[in-house]
């Protein structure tokens, strides 16, 4: 058999797999946290755009959140700030979350701009838009028990999130590209972080799916190995024995909350992956961790 006719024999059979996936996700909400090298490197961004697009036009609705910390952090070296983080978390001044809103909102743009050169019909927002997503200053705990409180600044955590705004935008076919900043009692900006903000929303929106994109294969056991289907009771063993720890806490911890609180599944894939999400969504095999809620308890009596 030729070559060309190899590769067209291999297309209809994912196609013909994708197809009840399609019929499956039909009109479902899909909120995806993009970043990591898929935010960085040039051919998987532009694969990350067409994906997102390829969503959109078989009927599914794509909600983006994007983050952008190495990003922030490389301006602010560039600027001469000194970056400071306490418990894994930024510290942001005046000074730093300027630099925050700066970055963000250029990153917003280009992933605006990828996904409409693709097709699509995105619009960049942030929590300040329609102040649909509340915030209120973080505070962290004292590193001493009993210990006073942590101020880091213009750091927040998620009151509310209010749905209208993203429900006007679906129902006119746009795809909601937001960035992660709330807005206070006030009005002043926080600085949130990205997957705290997507879990939120997919939560908020009863999404059917929660995909954050990573630099890793997904949830790894002890001896590295990728554990590819995992209940919500499973990944709390994980917590409690130590075996997810450091910085994939606050990520596979959103995801897990998400399931804990409606959304269908919640999936850990890998960025670096071309066409991850695509894999991830319309495929059998996929490329990373899936997360769902615990099967029910049986009646009994």
């Amino acid at each position: 058999m030729p070559n060309d006719a190899i590769g067209a024999a291999v297309k209809a059979q994912i196609l013909a797999e994708a197809l009840p996936y399609i019929r499956r996700f039909h009109d479902r909400t899909i909120v995806v946290k993009y970043g990591g090298n898929a935010m960085t490197e040039p051919a998987l961004k532009t694969g990350f755009a067409r994906d997102v697009v390829m969503l959109k036009l078989v009927g599914m609705n794509p909600v983006i959140v994007h983050g952008g910390g190495p990003q922030i952090g490389q301006l602010l070296d560039r600027m001469g700030i000194r970056s400071e983080f306490r418990q894994g978390m930024r510290v942001t001044d005046e000074k730093v979350m300027n630099v925050v809103e700066m970055v963000l909102g250029e990153l917003n743009q280009e992933i605006v701009g990828l996904i409409n050169q693709h097709g699509g019909k995105a619009v960049g927002l942030t929590g300040q838009d329609g102040a649909f997503i509340h915030a209120r200053k973080l505070m962290l705990k004292g590193e001493v028990a009993g210990g006073e409180p942590i101020d880091i600044g213009l750091v927040g955590e998620i009151e509310r999130i209010d749905p209208e705004l993203i429900a006007l935008l679906d129902s006119r076919d746009f795809i909601p590209v937001i960035a992660p900043i709330g807005v206070g009692e006030a009005g002043e900006p926080y600085n949130i972080n990205a997957d705290l903000v997507a879990g939120k929303l997919a939560e908020t929106l009863k999404a059917e799916k929660l995909v954050l994109m990573t630099n890793i294969a997904g949830v790894l056991d002890r001896e590295n190995r990728l554990l590819t289907g995992l209940t919500a009771s499973e990944i709390d063993a994980l917590f409690a024995d130590g075996t997810i720890h450091g910085g994939m806490l606050p990520k596979i911890g959103s995801a897990l909350d998400a399931v804990k609180n409606g959304v269908k599944t919640s999936h850990i894939i890998d960025g670096r992956v071309e066409h991850a999400l695509l894999l991830e969504v319309l495929t059998n095999q996929g490329v990373g961790t899936m997360i769902r809620a615990d099967e029910p308890a049986a009646r009994t009596g």
